[in-house]
C-alpha cells in the first residue's frame, strides 16, 4: 500500500507543478489561448490558482518524504480534491470536458484516505 500510495503522490504532484507553474509562467495571452476558461479569470486570479497548485505539488512530497508533519501530506491532497472540483465545476459551466478534474479528485481521494488512515 505504501509503494501505491507514492506512486499516486508522485505522479499527482508531477501534474500540479506542471499545471501551476505553467499558470506562474505562462503569458496570459498564450494561456488563454491554449486553455479558454483562464480568459473568465484575472491574470492574478489564474496566478493564485497556479500557486496553490505548486504548494499543494510540494505539500504532497516534503512531509512525508522528510517525515515532518506527515499529516500534511493527505491535507495537501484534500486540498487537491477541492480545487479540483472548483475547476470541474468551471468546466462544466462552461460546457467543456471535467473528466481530467474527476481521474485526479479519484487519485488525490485516494491519497488522502489512505494518508487519513495511517496507511
Amino acid at each position: 500500500m505504501e509503494i501505491a500510495i507514492w506512486i499516486v503522490s508522485g505522479l499527482l504532484a508531477l501534474a500540479m507543478f506542471g499545471a501551476g507553474a505553467a499558470k506562474l509562467f505562462v503569458p496570459r495571452e498564450k494561456h488563454v489561448a491554449q486553455q479558454p476558461w483562464a480568459g473568465d479569470f484575472s491574470h492574478t486570479q489564474v496566478r493564485l490558482i497556479g500557486v496553490a497548485e505548486v504548494l499543494a505539488a510540494v505539500g504532497l512530497i516534503l512531509p512525508r518524504l522528510l517525515d515532518i508533519a506527515p499529516i500534511l501530506s493527505p491535507l495537501a491532497a484534500v486540498g487537491i480534491v477541492l480545487l479540483q472540483a472548483g475547476a470541474a465545476s468551471v468546466h462544466i459551466r462552461r460546457k467543456e470536458t471535467f473528466v481530467p478534474n474527476l481521474v485526479i479528485i479519484v487519485l488525490a481521494g485516494f491519497v488522502a484516505t489512505a494518508g487519513l488512515l495511517g496507511y
